[in-house]
């Protein structure tokens, strides 16, 4: 009985050191500060730089902008007035349409997913298939001048081309590693394993498309000027020609998914899935449009045209119209069995 009591006494003095134990370490934890050194601080700082990093707000931006700069975001902004049919000088009439960059280049350049001009400087010179050989950012402005704006190119040395190249490389300052991806190109959809279906296209377009493009593709003119556009026409006489990029099927399915509807659709939160994105750009595609002379001279070598482009020659068997408006997939698995070629457009 006495050695019982002996080791009560024990339990009840270790059980008494542990309580005081417990309620010291209690304490510390709710008086513990982190640490505020300041190499702590700075890398806590940059990762949030990182995510909470957005492009330049150009139009906010506007007035610390160099000279050269802003010159080639007005340019861009309002390329029929400056560059375009309606420039006062007949020989700054470069542009064939009145669109303006804008239009297709969203947010002035800087939205991702749209073709965006953020980070395209270090990009280039790279190689294109159009032309077969390296490309200068120089060359693929002139792209556009001839094709999306049907015009004619800029002189490389003109004044022109250096601000829209200056206005890009402002665009394109410290752009952190880790966000250059998102504004690469458009992203790609899932390319459906059937042809175009018009009838699916139209009632994509009466549904999403027509409060701002029109019930004839023919857009929204400027109230302003009455000239450009604040919704650009997607067909007809002031379009884009047949030469574009966007005259293929695929491109236009990537832009519409990442974009439209407009200010409803972004590239990571789109509206419209794969299969009506791929149809409504077969629909607008289906419309005229200005012709673009010796397309046939595109693609040197046939085999790196894209399976959408939908003008000859193709270095394959398949028909215009399936080139044009699909099934695509068939088309992309010729090019793996008989020329190794894996395409993606």
């Amino acid at each position: 009985m006495k050695e019982l009591r002996v080791f009560a006494k024990l339990f009840i003095k270790l059980f008494a050191i542990i309580f005081v134990l417990v309620g010291l370490v209690f304490i510390w934890l709710l008086t513990y500060e982190p640490s505020t050194k300041n190499d702590v601080i700075i890398e806590s700082e940059e990762i949030v730089a990182n995510d909470d990093w957005q492009p330049k707000d150009a139009m906010a931006e506007l007035p610390t902008m160099s000279a050269t700069v802003k010159e080639g975001y007005y340019l861009i902004a309002e390329s029929s007035k400056y560059m375009g049919p309606n420039a006062a000088r007949a020989e700054d009439r470069y542009s064939g349409n009145n669109l303006a960059c804008a239009n297709c280049h969203l947010q002035k350049g800087a939205q991702a997913g749209s073709g965006s001009w953020v980070g395209i400087i270090e990009r280039f010179p790279q190689f294109g298939g159009r032309g077969n050989r390296e490309g200068t950012i120089e060359d693929r402005i002139n792209g556009c001048m001839e094709r999306s704006m049907n015009g004619k190119m800029l002189p490389e040395g003109s004044d022109q081309m250096k601000a829209i190249v200056a206005y890009m490389n402002w665009l394109s300052e410290d752009v952190p590693e880790n966000r250059k991806a998102e504004f690469k190109g458009y992203p790609k959809i899932k390319i459906p394993a059937v042809a175009v279906d018009l009838e699916k296209g139209s009632q994509v377009y009466q549904k999403e498309c027509i409060i701002c493009h029109g019930e004839n593709g023919a857009g929204v003119l400027n109230a302003v000027d009455g000239k450009s556009y604040t919704y650009p026409p997607l067909w007809g006489p002031d379009s884009f020609n047949d030469g574009a990029g966007m005259n293929r099927v695929i491109t236009s399915a990537e832009f519409i998914k990442s974009n439209m509807p407009y200010l409803q659709a972004t590239w990571d939160n789109p509206k419209l899935t794969d299969e009506e994105a791929y149809h409504v750009a077969g629909y607008i595609n289906s419309f005229s449009r200005p012709h673009k002379a010796n397309k046939e001279d595109d693609y040197p070598n046939k085999k790196l045209k894209p399976v959408s482009t939908p003008y000859g020659p193709w270095a394959d068997d398949f028909s215009s119209e399936q080139h044009k408006y699909g099934p695509f997939p068939p088309i992309m698995e010729y090019y793996k069995n008989e020329y190794g070629i894996t395409k993606t457009k």
